[in-house]
């Protein structure tokens, strides 16, 4: 035994005294930890992205603390490993092992990158979707894993198209999706992002010629919908989900004619 390891088992573990006060907590941990991860795609290869994380475990009433170096540790070791659905289960089983815990919770909010092709130019360039992987873990049980993206579009007002002699007002909008599949059942981010984007009067993209603009103006012009005819044709594709279970949709059009935005929202839980 080095000289420096019988210093550091001198040292007296404080976070695992004794708590008289009979109150376990449901959720303790760290949160605001930003690190560079490894975001499986799906094409097989994963993308670094910069994420903001939250990792917790219960506490039972008997113990003063939580370690809450091993939180660190456990995320840096993690964040060399590209994750999705099956690496974050593993990671939950290492922190209740490594916590000696029951149940482990973890948020890791990230943007993520997907390449566009314009519709006509066929010229390629990245749009960021803000994203979250949200999972909680019980010990002996299956993996609770919610996935959630935000997704930019263009809608255009049929009730403007509709009484106006000359054009129509549009504007920019974003959906937000959550969803929650059986346990084993994973959406990549591409593939989610695509259904949503299709559900607008048109899609957002980056970079645009003028034969691009051209068409993205017609296409809308031809595509009107309201936030609520976004919300519903949302609706219908999430509810297509191979094994989605639950989901949580909201839209929002940044109105360009008014000093607010328009806003729908709908919470469905699936019976299969």
């Amino acid at each position: 035994m080095t000289q420096m390891t019988q210093r550091r088992n001198n040292i007296k573990d404080v976070q695992s005294s004794c708590d008289e006060r009979g109150i376990a907590i449901q959720k303790v941990g760290v949160s605001d930890v930003h690190l560079p991860f490894l975001i499986k795609t799906k094409s097989g290869s994963f993308q670094s992205v910069l994420a903001k994380i939250k990792l917790t475990v219960d506490l039972p009433q008997e113990f003063k603390g939580t370690h809450m170096s091993r939180f660190i540790e456990i995320l840096s070791d993690w964040s060399q490993k590209p994750v999705s659905y099956r690496e974050i289960e593993n990671m939950l089983t290492d922190t209740i092992d490594r916590l000696q815990a029951k149940r482990a919770h973890i948020d890791i909010h990230f943007k993520y990158f997907i390449e566009k092709t314009a519709p006509v130019s066929g010229l390629t360039s990245m749009l960021d979707y803000d994203c979250v992987f949200s999972a909680r873990l019980v010990r002996g049980e299956h993996l609770d894993f919610m996935f959630g993206i935000t997704v930019p579009f263009t809608s255009l007002c049929p009730c403007s198209k509709e009484i106006s002699q000359y054009g129509a007002h549009n504007q920019r909008g974003i959906m937000r999706a959550k969803i929650r599949q059986q346990p084993g059942r994973f959406i990549w981010i591409e593939d989610l992002a695509e259904m949503m984007e299709r559900q607008g009067s048109c899609q957002v993209y980056p970079l645009l010629k003028r034969e691009d603009e051209k068409y993205v103006t017609e296409h809308a012009y031809e595509n009107p919908k309201f936030v609520e005819d976004v919300l519903r044709d949302l609706v219908l594709v999430l509810r297509k989900i191979d094994g989605v279970q639950w989901f949580e949709v909201e839209c929002e059009n940044y109105e360009s004619i008014h000093n607010h935005s328009a806003y729908a929202a709908h919470v469905e839980t699936v019976e299969r």
